[in-house]
């Protein structure tokens, strides 16, 4: 038999020698989470189709080795298998469906539709985990985009092509500001991955937060919790991949990533079946390394023009903003956004904590009059936070610090300043004049 070309990540489609045979796995184990093969002889990523006793081929992944046998995951839920069930390559799953087609609809995670619409015809496709990249490709941040929310265009002033991590623990209302944000943005095309949340949380995204002028430019990914971990990590893969080819056609694309947590803890079930050694909080390095991995495939292309701004959800568990998850999408991403708990509980909406919250690119995006009004409201922010429990047990003493006399004076001014109802859109030249004026 003749040799089996390389495949490569992205192009898994030569597995067939010069005469047109196919080479062919048996199943040889199976411990309910994790399938083992002999004989097939298929790379990291690649997928392949495994035959049931009952007749249907279910799909499965390549995720490890053990000594000369291939490990896989299974990607459709149980069925029923026996020893020395055939396994043989599927060359298309390393691809993805893209173009106009998918614009308006809401599909899976193998890119089926699920919104009753009928069978979506794309005629493009783009690489599952992308292609490689040149770092130089990567343009620079340089031109602001309007996000519509006033306190994210005047003190966290967003760019094209910006990474954004919003941060917070649960029910502080990262969906809610992550809906103004895309009901204010100004983009070509939006792509939404809703991953590993419940699928009650999935419908009333679609429902409130995506408007009937918004979702002819959008396109869903939706893969609730109670899927298996292969086909939540799938989902991002596969909404970043979408905007990639978007980009690629130059367009200005947003992507949204709900949630990036859920995302890692997929990895983590992976690679603790793999017996990866877990390390903090139980988070095995696959999963701490796929972070960089997803996240540094969203940016500028300076050969195409077009763009990804993407935003990712970053669930910060019991509240602990040092997390492994938090503290790497923060070291990685170009800006974050941090919702307190306590602004949350005063009915302050959306609930930036503006000390805590930063944009790396706002120095290169905003003019000289804007950062000094917003250097300066987050000196007073910042001042009043780092005094508040001797402000409020009456231990102050007006008079001894000026800078503290007007953060206390200019409090509630600060939090009308925060203050946005979900349904309102501030323009980043309201959000501009509504800093610079006051505190400049």
């Amino acid at each position: 038999m003749s040799r089996l070309m390389p495949a490569a990540r992205d192009r898994l489609d030569d597995f067939k020698p010069a005469f047109g045979a196919i080479r062919t796995g048996r199943l040889v184990g199976h411990d309910g989470v994790m399938l083992e093969a002999e004989g097939l002889d298929l790379p990291l990523g690649a997928s392949a189709r495994i035959q049931a006793v009952d007749g249907r081929k279910m799909r499965g992944e390549v995720v490890g080795f053990r000594g000369s046998r291939t490990l896989l995951v299974p990607l459709d839920g149980a069925a029923p298998y026996r020893a020395g069930s055939r396994i043989e390559p599927d060359a298309e799953a390393g691809r993805v469906a893209c173009g106009k087609a998918l614009l308006g609809r809401i599909i899976g995670a193998h890119g089926e539709p699920l919104d009753g619409r009928g069978p979506i015809l794309a005629r493009d496709s783009w690489p599952l985990h992308g292609p490689v990249s040149n770092p130089l490709n990567r343009g620079r941040v340089v031109r602001p985009l309007d996000l519509g929310v006033r306190a994210v265009n005047g003190l966290l002033t967003a760019g094209e092509g910006q990474r954004i991590a919003i941060i917070a623990g649960s029910g502080v209302g990262k969906s809610v500001l992550m809906g103004q944000m895309l009901a204010g943005s100004e983009c070509d095309v939006v792509v939404i991955g809703l991953v590993g949340e419940r699928a009650r949380e999935v419908t009333d995204f679609i429902e409130t937060r995506l408007s009937a002028s918004m979702m002819p430019r959008a396109v869903v990914v939706a893969v609730p919790a109670d899927h298996p971990p292969l086909l939540r990590l799938r989902a991002a893969m596969r909404a970043t991949a979408i905007a990639e080819h978007f980009r690629h056609e130059g367009k200005r694309v947003l992507l949204l990533i709900d949630s990036l947590t859920r995302v890692a803890h997929a990895q983590r079930e992976i690679g603790l079946a793999l017996g990866e050694p877990p390390t903090m909080k139980g988070y095995p390095p696959s999963a701490l390394g796929l972070i960089p991995g997803l996240v540094e495939r969203a940016g500028r292309d300076v050969r195409s023009g077009g763009s990804i701004t993407a935003l990712y959800t970053v669930l910060a568990d019991g509240g602990d903003n040092d997390d492994p998850i938090v503290d790497t999408a923060r070291a990685i991403a170009d800006g974050h956004i941090v919702l307190s708990r306590a602004l949350s509980e005063q009915n302050v909406f959306p609930a930036i904590d503006v000390g805590k919250s930063l944009s790396r690119v706002m120095a290169d995006i905003a003019d000289a009059d804007h950062l000094r009004a917003a250097a300066r409201f987050r000196q007073l922010w910042s001042t009043y936070e780092d005094n508040r429990d001797l402000v409020l047990m009456g231990a102050y003493v007006s008079g001894n610090d000026p800078v503290l006399d007007e953060a206390i004076a200019r409090r509630g001014e600060m939090l009308d300043y925060l203050r946005q109802s979900p349904h309102q859109n501030v323009p980043m030249a309201r959000a501009r004049a509504g800093l610079v004026e006051p505190f400049l």
